[in-house]
């Protein structure tokens, strides 16, 4: 199925229904199709078509719904990208994806502000002829996104004949070399997850989304996909704000919402808290980033109408590969039923049905129960390769499996447990040490705000344990958090060495620059 069919059903089935709700204005299913058609057919215009990449750059916003779908339309591939790039990762991804056109925020313009038709190399060959401004004015050659649309017709006058199985977005992820690589992933990528796990439009049914994770993420633009193929109403917000977030649950009444753990402790932490009235959700997603089980306990009993899933997936895998589902996210039955419960929670849950999940080791053989390798996965919605990158693409899929990068084991109830990034593990002395499974004890002390844990050299064990934490007030000693780790770990996997600091660096999605922090407190 091809996803520009989700918006043709909902139009067709509630197309009055709001489809998006965005700085004050409602669009309804209808009027989103009908904008996707003008778009569609100015950007036909311009001489967008089949395979050409189309580039869009801006915080969250209504636009990128509609470039998305008019890109879908014109079989052409839709390119998000990070607006925190700067200028050289800008130029690396417009230089791999070379788009025909690029839509782009006001306020990124100094980004590209060296290009133009002269061709100085400087900007991957954008010329100011193929930058479309979302906001603001057109100056320099540059038009503007209402420009594009104004006489441009919304019938639809081009039908898409795009296959399955070819290439609809391409998303970037950056690369262990720092260099960017685009993931291409298909119109099946997005339909096979989204016909398995969510109904579609039902006119006798009314939720909405609120969608706080960017639109360049694989999470956010599966969130979208799956509103507009649902019937549900996108409540989209700019970029992630504490307050502004209750105050338009509280407003819109929003049943819906996916969170990182860096979000969900945010909103528990701010102190206007318990002034909003937060009822209304019904289901709350979190992932991108690991769960401390404290901040996940907390969230059960401040969100005690709400149904918690952890997702678990990358942007190779199209999204969601595993998931804990809410039941057992609910704290009920005997003592020993909930010590188990408490146990799943440090968890991704079991593998989608959709999908097949192995734990395998270097030679790609399944490793028993229990034991630890690499998470690799398969399916109809993986990724198909990295665009232009045949040797990264050989690296990643192997015999048809799909190398996550990241590490785990399975228990007997086919319950995956993280233990980290194959190359963030810290080799000491031969002996293998997960930085997730200290990062968990030290995340348990009270006097512990956050934690993360990376490798040092060191010239008698090759590395050693580091702790970088952020205490919480009052304080807690070296000394203590170490004998803490010793209490409850293998000696050789205590951190031999702590450093305090105000906040761990993190991306948007909430996972820990682990990069970041082994060049600063590395040495």
């Amino acid at each position: 199925m091809r996803t520009n069919e989700f918006l043709m059903i909902s139009g067709a089935i509630v197309p009055d229904r709001t489809a998006i709700q965005f700085d004050g204005e409602a669009v309804s299913f209808v009027e989103l199709q009908q904008r996707s058609n003008r778009l569609a057919n100015a950007m036909a215009e311009r001489g967008v078509g089949r395979g050409d990449r189309v580039a869009f750059m801006q915080v969250n916003c209504n636009q990128a719904v509609e470039v998305y779908f008019a890109t879908a339309q014109l079989d052409a591939i839709y390119v998000p990208i990070n607006f925190r790039a700067k200028t050289e990762e800008l130029e690396q991804m417009l230089g791999i994806s070379q788009p025909s056109l690029l839509f782009i925020g006001e306020r990124y313009l100094s980004l590209i502000h060296s290009g133009g038709p002269s061709g100085s190399g400087s900007n991957a060959g954008i010329s100011s002829e193929q930058v479309i401004i979302l906001d603001g004015h057109g100056n320099e050659g540059r038009e503007t996104y209402d420009g594009l649309l104004a006489g441009a017709s919304d019938d639809e006058l081009i039908f898409p004949e795009a296959e399955d199985d070819d290439t609809t977005v391409i998303m970037f992820t950056a690369g262990t070399t720092g260099v960017p690589k685009g993931v291409m992933l298909t119109h099946e990528s997005f339909s096979s997850f989204l016909l398995s796990t969510v109904n579609p439009a039902d006119p006798e049914i009314e939720e909405s989304n609120l969608l706080t994770v960017p639109l360049y993420h694989i999470a956010g633009l599966q969130a979208a996909l799956a509103a507009v193929y649902g019937g549900r109403t996108l409540i989209i917000m700019r970029q992630f704000e504490p307050a502004e977030w209750m105050g338009l649950v509280q407003e819109h009444r929003a049943d819906r919402a996916m969170l990182v753990p860096t979000m969900l402790k945010q909103l528990m932490d701010h102190p206007r808290f318990h002034e909003f009235d937060l009822s209304s959700l019904d289901v709350i997603t979190y992932g991108a980033a690991p769960m401390p089980v404290e901040v996940i306990r907390r969230a059960i009993q401040e969100f005690p109408g709400a149904r918690f899933i952890n997702a678990f997936g990358q942007t190779e895998t199209a999204s969601t590969i595993t998931m804990l589902p809410p039941e057992d996210h609910a704290m009920e039955g005997t003592p020993e039923e909930i010590e188990i419960k408490l146990n799943r929670l440090t968890s991704i849950g079991k593998p989608l049905e959709d999908v097949e999940v192995q734990i395998v080791d270097e030679d790609g053989t399944v490793v028993p129960r229990g034991e630890t390798g690499e998470i690799v996965a398969r399916g109809s919605r993986m990724m198909s390769g990295y665009w232009r990158e045949d040797a990264a693409t050989k690296e990643a899929i192997r015999s048809g499996w799909i190398h996550t990068g990241d590490l785990g084991y399975q228990d007997d109830d086919d319950y995956i447990f993280l233990s980290g990034r194959a190359k963030d593990f810290i080799k000491r002395g031969g002996e293998m040490v997960s930085p997730e499974e200290v990062e968990r004890v030290l995340m348990s002390h009270p006097k512990v705000d956050d934690a993360a844990v990376i490798g040092i050299p060191d010239e008698e064990w090759g590395e050693e344990v580091r702790a970088v934490v952020v205490s919480r007030e009052g304080g807690v000693s070296e000394e203590v958090l170490i004998q803490y780790c010793q209490d409850k770990l293998a000696s050789f996997k205590r951190p031999r060495s702590v450093v305090f600091i105000d906040e761990l660096p993190r991306n948007v999605m909430g996972k820990v620059l682990k990069k970041d922090l082994r060049e600063q407190h590395g040495s």
